[in-house]
């Protein structure tokens, strides 16, 4: 396990022990940050707790050196996405910078400099991760992407 890991294993325990459920406010935030996303959610409960469960997931997964079920895990999910429409980088980028931002928040005086750079790299690394799955698909099955209407983007 890499130091990143075990940090941010640490800060998960204070979360925790804050009592809140780090999906509400993430998604209260990420909602306040692109509001006219919130009416794309079919079930926003359901969809809070595989897109915060599976965000945390990852870059913990990555910084404990397990890329290879992060890999396709980040290539299915890019795959998953296209169906809601060519959804603006700027979502996905935000998205894992506030799960990291909530993070800190929820974890309290817990929350530090460390813990804080250790999640800040691996969410950078899944933001490759991302992008790049997101190009290999565009790559692989060119004009399969609805664009979004007007009304839905950022």
């Amino acid at each position: 396990m890499t130091d990143d890991a075990a940090l941010m294993e640490a800060s998960l325990v204070a979360v925790a022990d804050a009592g809140v459920e780090l999906r509400h406010p993430l998604f209260a935030r990420w909602f306040a940050a692109w509001p006219k996303r919130a009416a794309t959610f079919i079930n926003t409960d359901a969809s809070s707790r595989r897109m915060t469960d599976e965000t945390v997931e990852m870059m913990l997964g990555l910084a404990r050196g397990e890329e290879h079920w992060v890999g396709p895990l980040v290539d299915e999910l890019a795959f998953t996405h296209r169906s809601y429409g060519r959804l603006p980088w700027e979502e996905y980028e935000s998205w894992i910078d506030l799960t990291v931002v909530v993070l800190g928040e929820l974890a309290g005086e817990a929350w530090d400099a460390e813990i804080d750079a250790a999640w800040v790299r691996q969410g950078e690394r899944l933001k490759v991760m991302i992008r790049a799955a997101r190009e290999g698909w565009d790559r692989a099955m060119p004009g399969h992407v609805a664009e979004l209407p007007a009304a839905e983007r950022g």
